[in-house]
């Protein structure tokens, strides 16, 4: 199935994730990173990875606190912008940028958001003790992605050391690992 599909399917489930935050101090399996830093961090890149499906720059702008407010309704209207963005087939296609001056393939770059919203609504629901089901295509191909780039990942400290999990565990475990995570991890 094509990335921009994929990335409808995903969607709904990251949502419902989000929604479903009750603790903005919780520990997620990122290392060093709360629900709050977690909430930041897909605040902070969604306007580049959006611009970065127009064929836009834009600036992400200086890491900052942005759950003052209503931080669900701006992480919602955020993800759900993203996601129109890269369910257009054009997006996926030539070259595009992530906020900076470097030309990166727009279907690498297409897959990294379908991995963000994989990846991290599995942290985010890790942390809030929800159990996520994403469609096994989007899981395959979120695995397919991930072991694409896990070593351009690790060289820019996006994934941590790759946790073994074995061969025959479902795609979703082996592209946690593949990142650096463990999929048995609890809070």
């Amino acid at each position: 199935m094509e990335g921009h599909l994929l990335i409808g399917l995903a969607t709904p489930v990251t949502l419902k994730i989000v929604d479903g935050i009750d603790s903005l101090d919780a520990a997620t399996p990122c290392a060093g990173w709360d629900v709050r830093a977690l909430v930041n961090h897909l605040l902070h890149w969604a306007p580049p990875l959006t611009g970065a499906a127009r064929k836009e720059t834009v600036d992400p702008g200086p890491e900052q606190d942005r759950t003052a407010g209503d931080w669900r309704t701006l992480l919602r209207a955020h993800l759900e912008s993203l996601a129109a963005a890269w369910t257009a087939p054009a997006a996926w296609s030539g070259t595009t940028r992530m906020g900076g001056p470097t030309d990166l393939p727009a279907d690498m770059v297409g897959g990294m958001v379908l991995g963000e919203l994989v990846l991290h609504g599995w942290d985010l629901a890790r942390a809030t003790g929800v159990d996520p089901h994403w469609d096994d295509v989007v899981v395959q191909r979120v695995y397919e992605e991930v072991a694409r780039t896990a070593d351009m990942g690790r060289q820019m400290n996006v994934y941590g050391a790759e946790v073994p999990v074995p061969s025959a565990a479902p795609p979703l475990s082996r592209a946690l690992g593949l990142s650096g995570r463990n999929p048995s991890w609890t809070p």
